[in-house]
């Protein structure tokens, strides 16, 4: 009864968090949940729950997809080039280390999620703001 409590308290602050943000806090949160997911499916292969590892990798691999999708190729040039080509990398990575239990493979998506995660929140607030029209 109080993990379900506990679950249903989490969500709702994801929700709310969610309802507040701007664009580009959205980011920032995808970016948080993947690297979540990704330490979730390491923990899961360690314990040897392939089920729910497999599950946490797909969550991750969907957020993955959502950041790729928010890309804006005509305005973005060739950083959304270059981050559409790293999200496609970081999806094979995924694949891989799904199907071979591997956590070296996560670790190293889960490196890269925070290399673009500490790019995305050094963006001062006033450029962001601009940049996302809020």
């Amino acid at each position: 009864m109080y993990a379900n409590a506990a679950a249903q308290y989490r969500q709702t602050g994801v929700s709310s968090k969610v309802l507040e943000a701007d664009p580009h806090q959205l980011i920032a949160l995808l970016l948080a949940g993947a690297r979540e997911r990704i330490q979730r499916a390491e923990a899961l292969i360690a314990r040897g729950d392939t089920a729910r590892k497999a599950q946490a990798i797909s969550e991750t691999a969907n957020i993955i997809a959502g950041l790729a999708g928010s890309l804006d190729h005509a305005r973005g040039g060739e950083i959304a080039a270059g981050l559409q080509s790293l999200y496609d990398y970081m999806q094979q990575r995924l694949l891989e280390a799904n199907v071979g239990n591997d956590a070296g493979k996560l670790r190293e998506v889960g490196g890269l999620l925070a290399d673009i995660e500490n790019a995305w929140a050094a963006i001062p607030d006033n450029l962001a703001t601009a940049r996302t029209g809020t």
